[in-house]
């Protein structure tokens, strides 16, 4: 039987722990908002116990194993119909598994005996997650539009007021000082970690972030670790530049678009502010021999706003990629722009794309989305997802009035407006009930 169409090998290394403490199987899984409630925590339940012996866990190998689809891995099916890279290709790539010769790859992988032994087990393991996310909770300064309470303070509070939220998020895990202890006490158990990335609310705010670095300098982890986190460039934190310059760092640089509409998408940015940040953060990763990340999320207000964004990303050979295509909040989605924006979007980023005839492309895609020999090809590859996406996703156009009332609602207590971002929007805007 054949794997090749739904097995991943992510769960046989990786693990995220969410804002509240829950544990997930994966960080590409579905938005914080669509996630079952789960009972097993870092609070009740040791990390390792949970991915060596969770029913969870266990239930994802053995879905896995026998090639069967599993709903919270949508988000990479949607990739990987578009030829984006997908987060499943990705973590096949690290167990040496290629996607474009599945079944070869597969048998010769070194993590082959691990795969047998959960087969013969149950969907039990006895490897250890190497490869973390950690969530270190919702402290935030921004309240982007297509952002979720559970990851942003500022969101959250506005939520509250404008009547969507009627309780207070949870508590962040890493405020509770025995959990947090359980956590560095973990990590410093495990030998062979590669890889921890730290995302918020924004990491670089957290005094957490900051005793985790120290930490693992003081157990002479920094040089078989790799650091990654995710930033929204509002802040420039030296003193934890200062402790990432001990480690090998993978950076995500949070923006949207190099205009003001970043500063209404990505409510408590600055543009000039994120601008100068994005810039240093570049050259702080090129002279540190670190690899550097824009990381945007398109929704179907920004989309018309991208290329200007992906020719800085060529112009500065810095990698570019999304998470996934937004797929929540619904009201969101890139696939809610209407005709004729659709139809001119196709068309700009078509020409841009073909006006790149400087770059060296391969014939096959680039899975290893962080090469650094081959940036320019993942830039282009990643533009034409988008292209892929627009030309074939289902018109999804009937949310713009939900969406347009959930803006309206914010803009009351934010004091904005989008049609002073986007002007060229107003008549289908109006239309639409704004």
């Amino acid at each position: 039987m054949s794997l090749e169409k739904y097995f991943c090998s992510s769960p046989w290394f990786h693990m995220t722990i969410l804002n509240d403490g829950s544990y997930s199987f994966c960080r590409w899984s579905t938005s914080p908002d669509k996630l079952p409630h789960k009972t097993d925590k870092i609070q009740n339940q040791h990390p390792i116990q949970w991915f060596q012996n969770s029913s969870e866990m266990a239930g994802v190998r053995k879905k896995f194993l026998n090639n069967e689809s599993y709903s919270f891995c949508q988000d990479c099916t949607l990739m990987e119909k578009h030829k984006k890279v997908s987060g499943r290709e990705k973590q096949l790539l690290k167990t040496g598994i290629a996607s474009t010769n599945f079944e070869k790859t597969f048998l010769s992988s070194s993590w082959i005996k691990p795969f047998k032994q959960s087969y013969y087990s149950k969907g039990h393991t006895d490897q250890y997650p190497i490869d973390w996310q950690i969530n270190l909770g919702n402290f935030c300064n921004s309240g982007c539009v297509f952002c979720h309470p559970s990851v942003s303070s500022k969101l959250a509070s506005d939520f509250r007021t404008i009547g969507i939220l009627n309780h207070d998020p949870i508590r962040s895990w890493t405020d509770d000082t025995e959990s947090f202890d359980k956590f560095l006490d973990t990590i410093s158990m495990i030998p062979n970690i590669r890889y921890l990335h730290f995302i918020g609310g924004e990491p670089l705010f957290m005094p957490t972030f900051k005793t985790i670095l120290k930490n693992l300098i003081k157990q002479n982890r920094n040089k078989s670790i790799t650091i990654g986190f995710t930033t929204n460039l509002t802040i420039y934190n030296q003193e934890i530049v200062d402790l990432l310059e001990n480690f090998d760092v993978h950076i995500g640089l949070s923006i949207e678009c190099l205009d003001e509409l970043n500063d209404y998408v990505r409510y408590g940015s600055k543009i000039n502010q994120v601008k100068e940040n994005l810039n240093h953060f570049v050259e702080l990763s090129k002279k540190n021999n670190w690899t550097c990340s824009i990381r945007t999320t398109p929704t179907f207000l920004t989309v018309r706003n991208l290329l200007p964004l992906y020719q800085y990303a060529l112009d500065n050979k810095v990698h570019i990629e999304s998470c996934n295509f937004l797929s929540s909040p619904e009201i969101f989605k890139p696939s809610v722009l209407p005709e004729p924006y659709k139809s001119h979007f196709i068309k700009e980023m078509s020409n841009w794309i073909l006006s790149q005839s400087q770059v060296t492309r391969t014939e096959k895609r680039n899975i290893n989305t962080r090469s650094n020999y081959l940036v320019e090809q993942t830039i282009l590859q990643d533009a034409e997802s988008y292209l892929n996406y627009f030309k074939k996703e289902k018109d999804e156009s009937f949310l713009l009035p939900k969406s347009l009332e959930f803006l309206k609602k914010l803009e009351k207590i934010r004091n904005n407006k989008i049609l002073d971002y986007l002007p060229e929007y107003e008549e289908i805007f109006r239309t639409a009930g704004y």
